[in-house]
């Protein structure tokens, strides 16, 4: 294991972080900073409270979801896809790394970006709303399995895009929606039975159940099923991202 380039590809891809802070951390954390604003004090207020926890401490877990899918997504498959589309990806290619050295440089510099941000929004509700933390180990558990695991998913679709509008088609498309239809901001428990059902369907149902369990102590779904679905997906990532370079495929445009 080449450890050197692992650190080097790391370093840089969080250099780059540090190097667009606003963009980066500062316009995400803003962002659902004024989602408590709109839903946790202006709408909250008129919801009321949901299995005995206040709407805007009950929305805190479905918020750091949204922005840490979102945020893997995109960090990952814009650290693997910006070295393509400039041509450095080649020497990367020429130098003694193996690609499990670069998955492991690049996705554990997009989850770690991922986690910090998850936690300076932590730290910011407490800003608008008072929370406890039932289970804080879980909490760091399923934080850092979800930031891996998306940013493996972003780092596939880096591989796949080879334009900057494939990088988004995939976040805004398909995960961004799946986020809001996933929990974020209600319980599953207050649709219809039929939609209820339906939503089992949604695979972030069960990452939002489970973080917001680690929270509160309450779930639409059971931890176990939870965590069961989350470790699932990160393996089929992985098998993908096996596969792809075992067949051959070059990180090139």
């Amino acid at each position: 294991m080449n450890v050197y380039a692992i650190r080097a590809i790391y370093r840089f891809e969080m250099a780059r972080t540090f190097r667009t802070l606003m963009q980066s951390i500062a316009s995400p954390v803003l962002s659902t900073s004024l989602y408590f604003i709109v839903f946790g004090a202006a709408i909250g207020s008129r919801v009321g409270a949901i299995d005995g926890i206040s709407y805007a401490a009950f929305i805190i877990p479905g918020l750091i979801m949204l922005s840490l899918l979102n945020e893997s997504i995109s960090n990952a498959s814009f650290g693997i896809y910006m070295p393509k589309f400039t041509g450095t990806i080649y020497e990367v290619l020429s130098a003694p790394v193996s690609y499990v050295e670069i998955v492991l440089g690049y996705v554990g510099a997009a989850a770690s970006k991922s986690i910090i941000l998850g936690v300076l929004i932590l730290i910011t509700a407490r800003l608008f709303v008072a929370y406890d933390i039932a289970h804080p180990l879980w909490m760091i558990g399923f934080l850092i399995l979800t930031a891996v695991t998306f940013s493996l998913f972003g780092f596939i679709i880096g591989i796949w895009a080879d334009g900057f509008e494939k990088l988004q088609i995939v976040p805004m498309l398909i995960v961004t929606p799946l986020t809001f239809l996933g929990g974020s901001f209600y319980s599953i428990g207050m649709l219809p039975p039929l939609w209820q059902k339906i939503a089992l369907f949604n695979p972030v149902v069960y990452l939002i159940s489970g973080f917001r369990w680690s929270f509160y102590g309450v779930a639409d779904v059971s931890v176990g099923v939870s965590l069961g679905m989350t470790l699932l997906f990160m393996l089929i990532c992985l098998a993908v991202i096996a596969r792809i370079f075992k067949t051959g495929y070059k990180l090139k445009n």
